[in-house]
Order: C-alpha cells, then sequence, then structure tokens
C-alpha cells in the first residue's frame, strides 16, 4: 500500500522533527540523529522527578505526543516496533534527570525490558537517582508468564505526571503507579492488520472475522472470530476484561489502534457504556487513538479501579492534545423537540390494498440497496441504496400509524416521514414531492395529477431539470405515461433511466462533481430506483 513517507529508513525521524516543528516551541530533540531520537521538554528545569519513556514508534501519538507538562519529560523514539539503544535511553535520562531522579516507564517487551534496563544500571553508575516500572496490562493470554504492555502504560503516564508535576518524590511515585500497574487490564481487537512501511500487508485476517487479543506491533491475537457488528465486538471484549475487574469504580480508555474511523469509535464508546461491565464504569479516557498500531482497524478497551487520589491524577489539566481527558460516562440526554418541530400526525386508518402496494414499493427499494449503492459509488458517495432503503424501512415499521385510506394525508404523512428518516439532499426532495402531491390531491387533481404536481414543485425546488442526470430523467416521463398505464409508465421509466448512462455531464447532485470518463456508461442510481420500482410494480 501506498503510505505518506519519504524513504522508509527516514519516517521516524521525519516524524520527530515533524511533531517538534508544529509544538510551538515547546519540544526540542537530543543531538545524535538518527542514531539517538529523544524528544524532550523545551522548559525542563530538573527540580522535580523526570518521566523517561518510550519503545518502538509506529503507536503515535505515542510516544512524543505524551511529553510536556503534566506528563512524560522524554520520550525515546527506535524504529518502527523496534526498541531504541541503550545509548539513546541513556541519553534521554542523562539529558533531564536532576537531583529529584527519573522514572522509567517501560512497556514489558523483551527489547525494552533489556535496554532500558541497562540504560538504568548505566544512569546510576553516573550517581543518578533512577527508578524503573514495567506495564504488562495485556490479559489476552492469560497464562503467559509476561503479558505485553499495551496502551494501559497511559494511565502510568498521566498519574506519575500529575504526582511529578506537583513535587511527589520518586519512591512514593514508583510505589503509586506500581499500583496502577497491577490494576489495569487492557485487550484490543481488530479486523484488518497493520501496514509497517515499506513492507507488504500480512493478510492474516479473513473478511467476516475479527482478531481478538492482538499485540500493537501486529502480533496475532490469541482467536479469530467471527464478526458481524460494533455490539458483538465490544461484547467479546469487555468478556475477557470482566473476569479480570474487581469491585469498585473502574476508569477506561478506549484507544484507537489507528485505523478505525472516528465514526466507528463513537459507537464502539456507546456500545461500551451499555455493555455487561457498564456498571463498574464510571469516567472515560478517549474515544482516542492514543497507542495505536500503524493503520489498524481496530480498538482496544483498558480498564483501572481508580480511586480519589487517582482520579484526581487523571483529571489534572495538561495542554498536550493527545491527552483527551477524562469524562463522566452519563446516561443519554433527551430533550423534547422545539414548538413547531414535533409533528402533528393525522390519524391511522387501514386500507388493505394501499398497504399492500405501499409495502411492496418499499421491499422493491429495500431488495435493490445493494445495486444502488455500487451504482452510486461511481458517481457519487455509494449511499443511494442505503438512503432509500432505510427510508423503506422506516414507513413499514410506522405502517400502522398512517392514514392510508385517505390518500391526500397520506401523502402528506409520507413527506413528513421522509423528513425525519431520510439523510441528504434526497431526503428533503422527496418530502417536498410528497407534500406538494397531497396539496395538490387535497385541491381535487387525479393522483396521477397530484404526483406531477409534486414533481413540479421538487424541479422548482431542487433545480433539476430533464437531462440533468437525476432521478427526474426516469420519473417526469414515466409520470407522462402513467396517464396510459403502468406498463408505459415502467417503459418510459426504464427509457429514461438508460438513457442516463450516455450523458457525461450532471448538472445537479454530487455527480455534478465527476468528471465526464468517470460518468458515461453508468445509470444515475436515482433514475434507475424510480425505473426498477415501476418495473416491479407493473410485474
Amino acid at each position: 500500500m501506498t503510505q505518506f513517507m519519504n524513504n522508509k529508513e527516514d519516517i521516524v525521524t521525519d516524524a520527530v522533527d515533524g511533531v517538534i516543528a508544529v509544538s510551538g516551541g515547546k519540544l526540542a530533540r537530543l543531538d545524535g540523529y538518527p542514531h539517538i531520537r529523544v524528544v524532550v521538554r523545551n522548559d525542563w528545569d530538573k527540580s522535580k522527578v523526570a518521566l523517561v519513556s518510550g519503545g518502538g514508534s509506529g503507536h503515535e501519538p505515542a510516544h512524543a505526543g505524551f511529553v510536556g507538562e503534566g506528563m512524560l519529560t522524554a520520550a525515546v523514539c527506535g524504529d518502527v516496533f523496534a526498541s531504541p539503544s541503550v545509548d539513546a535511553v541513556l541519553a534521554g535520562i542523562l539529558a533531564v534527570t536532576g537531583p529529584a531522579g527519573c522514572l522509567l516507564i517501560v512497556k514489558n517487551y523483551t527489547g525494552d525490558r533489556l535496554n532500558f534496563g541497562l540504560a538504568a544500571e548505566r544512569a546510576r553508575a553516573f550517581g543518578l537517582d533512577v527508578s524503573m516500572v514495567v506495564v504488562d496490562d495485556d490479559v489476552a493470554l492469560p497464562d503467559l508468564p509476561q503479558a505485553r504492555g499495551v496502551a494501559g502504560t497511559l494511565f502510568v503516564h498521566k498519574i506519575a505526571g500529575a504526582l511529578a508535576a506537583s513535587g511527589v518524590k520518586l519512591d512514593e511515585i514508583t510505589k503509586r503507579v506500581e499500583k496502577v500497574i497491577a490494576g489495569t487490564k487492557t485487550i484490543g481487537m481488530s479486523l484488518d492488520t497493520c501496514t509497517v512501511p515499506g513492507s507488504p500487508k500480512e493478510a492474516r485476517i479473513p473478511k467476516g472475522m475479527a482478531e481478538l487479543g492482538l499485540g500493537i506491533h501486529g502480533e496475532a491475537g490469541v482467536e479469530q472470530i467471527q464478526y458481524s457488528d460494533a455490539s458483538q465486538a465490544m461484547d467479546a471484549v469487555v468478556a475477557k476484561l470482566d473476569a479480570h475487574m474487581g469491585e469498585g469504580e473502574h476508569v477506561a480508555l478506549l484507544n484507537n489502534l489507528g485505523g478505525a474511523s472516528v465514526l466507528e469509535m463513537a459507537v464502539l464508546a456507546n456500545e461500551m457504556a451499555n455493555s455487561t461491565i457498564a456498571a463498574k464504569l464510571k469516567w472515560i479516557v478517549g474515544p482516542a487513538a492514543m497507542v495505536t498500531s500503524l493503520d489498524m482497524r481496530g480498538f482496544s478497551v483498558s480498564v483501572y479501579p481508580v480511586d480519589a487520589g487517582d482520579l484526581e491524577a487523571l483529571s489534572q489539566p495538561t495542554p498536550l492534545p493527545a491527552w483527551p481527558g477524562v469524562s463522566k460516562i452519563t446516561p443519554v440526554t433527551v430533550l423534547n423537540l422545539p414548538d413547531g418541530l414535533a409533528p402533528i400526525k393525522p390519524l391511522p386508518s387501514e386500507h388493505a390494498e394501499t398497504r399492500a402496494f405501499l409495502t411492496k414499493c418499499c421491499e422493491i427499494l429495500i431488495e435493490s440497496e445493494a445495486d444502488l449503492n455500487a451504482l452510486d459509488a461511481k458517481s457519487g458517495d455509494g449511499d443511494t441504496g442505503s438512503t432509500l432503503a432505510g427510508a423503506a424501512r422506516a414507513l413499514i415499521a410506522t405502517m400502522d400509524t398512517l392514514p392510508l385510506a385517505d390518500h391526500t394525508q397520506l401523502y402528506r404523512a409520507i413527506g413528513q416521514e421522509l423528513s425525519q428518516t431520510m439523510g441528504g439532499s434526497s431526503g428533503v426532495l422527496l418530502a417536498i414531492f410528497f407534500a406538494a402531491a397531497g396539496d395538490a390531491a387535497s385541491s381535487g387533481l387525479s393522483m396521477t395529477g397530484a404526483l406531477k404536481a409534486g414533481l413540479v414543485r421538487l424541479q422548482e425546488i431542487g433545480g433539476a431539470k430533464l437531462g440533468d442526470r437525476t432521478m427526474v430523467d426516469a420519473l417526469h416521463p414515466a409520470l407522462e405515461a402513467l396517464e396510459d398505464n403502468l406498463q408505459q409508465a415502467a417503459k418510459a421509466a426504464r427509457a429514461g433511466a438508460d438513457h442516463t448512462a450516455t450523458l457525461t455531464k450532471a448538472n445537479a447532485g454530487r455527480a455534478s462533481y465527476i468528471n465526464a470518463q468517470q460518468l458515461e456508461g453508468h445509470t444515475d442510481p436515482g433514475a434507475e430506483a424510480v425505473a426498477r420500482l415501476f418495473e416491479h410494480l407493473q410485474g
């Protein structure tokens, strides 16, 4: 996969310089590039306990992103997924450690333990007071004697950072964070592996599967499970965590492993807040990308049973944008709609033929969802099918509340329902179409006349004309032919839809932003939906 980099050998040094360049002068790096890559606070005076962490790169914003007031004093950056050298770690210790001493915060990987541990010994030989803690929060492999250190390390960074900033001595900080490490538990899940710069992507996780308990260096998880949706994914994660959680109030850290969208992470936050461990969770850090695995499309959840002192330390402000802060998990608040927006619905009435007809229309759109999405992906954003199918499902769900025996009121009710349930411009336009059709029907026009009036209003407000490559190209000829019969309307709709594939310029909708080469030969999805609707209805 193509990546935004210059040379893979320079990606870490380029990234470190980028972090420093946009820090507003708050960060600096030690000399010795490229073998020594140490990011330090530019304002550090060595009067308090220094906090040094680090490890392999590829976990950004960890570790350099957490260097600053209230958190780390220095971060030692290795190559991608590789521990930094002993000399690099020692350089970091010597650069920031004063009489108050230094705490090394190390994730439990062999290379990190050895390199940081030897650097600590050498620093002590210089007469420095250096303590080291090893984070081992991963619960994916319960029988493993050396559990991995993963995203729960951030609890240690933040709590130790707050204590150091307030002047707490090294021995006390070490004691406090050892308690944090003992109580922190983490597990991750991903739908895909990560892409190491300059290397081919490993296709280890089959489609329809998720990997549970994988590491932050792309290591294989403890098991692959069937993936169905976000709820099932979160259930699998919290089930592993629940076995390790005691009583009391916990803080959760919801971490994006790098490739999940912000939208997906918000969905996962909702699932976590309603999961089987929700009663134990009172606070949350995130959701955010904090300890990533390059572009891994996954997430991890860390939990820790906080006391008042821990919560105060976690809540201490820090100016670092990489730290999202601690928030209380609360129930969703629902406020009433403002006056005038709460819909006044007509009285429901039953009419078997109308119910069957409307249901069939909805089922046609639902069955066409995937095909219409595929068409839309060629000229738009790939959601026409989902938008129409979603509205169709909503109409089916609300069928019992519709005035099926009063077509004038039914048009208006459909328009009102679409305005609430159907997103995008198409939802607004169809709401206008049906509302105008309802107004026309109330003045005595026939069904065809009312629908034509609705189309006129839709075109007036939406601006689309025949030949603009929209649903109008199928709907207009269909309604003109509907005076004859439904079969003729279906033929006219199909001819209009097929004609849009010959049009290389769209004058309305998202397709108007697409060049001619991408449009040619592809039917407009809105027009195709209209054609399919009429064709299936005539059959």
